[in-house]
């Protein structure tokens, strides 16, 4: 049971492996050259994280700030598990940093220091997009799905660019899934302050 065990996590890991090179070296053109390395830094994105404010300040004022400390929390604890309980637990080291894979990579950012699994920037805009659809999207509508299109990028790039392995990306995504209709879902039952008025 355990060899069988075994081959299959060795499987999962040259897929892993096999699935980054494509990403990384092969599904390449010159445009995501450009435009993967702008994704990756979180400061680029400060006009948007200021818009959502405004835009929750604006509609609802005061009842606007249990929303805030919900979306903060949802960061918080995203990041943190990401990499108190998974990074320092399981120890992966990025592909960037394994002398293995240097000879397939293109990097097109600084190697981060420490570990790669989860990828934070992953579980972090992940749980972002899952709490703002479950508490915007009677107002936003389907323009709320461009949360998740927004999230792929961001977690793609991290791939794209060398410093993330798929697994790591998968690992993000699902964590920011479950912690983001965590926090959503308790902040609609316990506050309910952008649900639509009952008729």
């Amino acid at each position: 049971m355990y060899f069988i065990a075994g081959s299959f996590w060795q499987t999962l890991l040259r897929w892993d492996r096999a699935l980054f090179e494509k990403v990384n070296s092969e599904w390449t053109n010159p445009v995501f050259d450009a435009v993967m390395p702008f994704l990756r830094k979180s400061t680029h994105w400060i006009p948007l994280y200021l818009f959502l404010l405004i835009f929750v300040l604006l509609n609802f004022r005061t009842r606007a700030i249990w929303w805030i400390v919900f979306f903060i929390v949802t960061v918080a604890i995203t990041d943190s598990t990401g990499t108190y309980l998974f990074k320092y637990g399981v120890e992966r080291i990025r592909p960037c940093n394994d002398p293995e894979m240097l000879a397939h990579l293109r990097l097109l950012v600084v190697c981060p220091s420490g570990y790669g699994f989860t990828s934070n920037h992953a579980a972090n805009h992940f749980g972002m997009a899952t709490f703002l659809f479950i508490t915007l999207r009677h107002l936003l509508k389907n323009w709320m799905l461009l949360a998740f299109v927004w999230a792929g990028f961001i977690a793609y790039a991290g791939i794209y660019v060398g410093i993330h392995f798929p697994g790591d990306v998968v690992a993000g995504t699902l964590l920011g899934l479950l912690f983001g209709s965590f926090t959503g879902w308790q902040f609609n039952k316990h506050f309910g302050l952008l649900l639509p008025p009952q008729a």
